[in-house]
């Protein structure tokens, strides 16, 4: 896994691929067609905050962390800069998920856009969805977005994983509502393949 620092020096050079400046259309179009309403949200790896800024504009109560304080950091100045924060309500909080809570649990609703796929260890993945199952309140819903090892191998872009992977991580805290192999909203010219996996708490 890229380390805190190695994070960092991305924010801070602009190398960040996985940013897209706009929200997720994969998030956008799971908001619309399961009809979630407006309810309290918790994006994990948020970066620079698009995704939770967009879910604030919504009229959801978001909390966005990450653990790099610069990107955190450039979240507050993108929530300032587009004038959120009035009505709508929105916190970036810099927050390692595997070892912090995250003040303000619990949560109906977490999202995360290629954070618990970047743990290569199925113990830190599982201790992911422990921690996930933990900050959310009863029934309360996941969206992840992860990439796909069915896909063919390439030499960068997201970590890949297998559905067993996901399935032996997740499935003592979460049933899986749905797992569909589709591609990530990216700025590539092929966009890397992903898994898109709702799933709810289990009690």
């Amino acid at each position: 896994m890229t380390s805190k620092e190695e994070f960092n020096e991305m924010y801070e050079t602009g190398v960040t691929p996985w940013e897209l400046n706009r929200p997720d259309s994969n998030l956008i179009n799971m908001i619309e067609t399961q009809g979630i309403i407006p309810c309290k949200i918790l994006e994990i790896g948020c970066g620079t905050g698009s995704n939770a800024i967009w879910l604030a504009r919504q009229g959801f109560d978001v909390v966005g962390t990450d653990f790099s304080a610069l990107a955190i950091e450039q979240a507050r100045q993108k929530a300032i800069k587009m004038d959120v924060n009035g009505k709508e309500k929105v916190e970036f909080i810099v927050n390692d998920f595997l070892s912090q809570k995250v003040k303000g649990a619990d949560f109906d609703f977490l999202f995360d856009r290629g954070c618990f796929h970047s743990f290569e260890a199925l113990e830190d993945r599982t201790r992911f969805a422990q921690n996930a199952h933990a900050h959310l309140n009863e029934g309360g819903q996941w969206l992840s977005l992860i990439g796909n090892a069915d896909a063919p191998k390439r030499d960068e872009g997201p970590p890949m994983r297998s559905a067993k992977d996901i399935v032996d991580s997740v499935e003592a805290y979460f049933e899986i509502l749905s797992l569909v192999s589709h591609v990530f909203d990216s700025k590539r010219e092929t966009p890397p393949r992903n898994w898109v996996c709702y799933m709810q708490k289990r009690k």
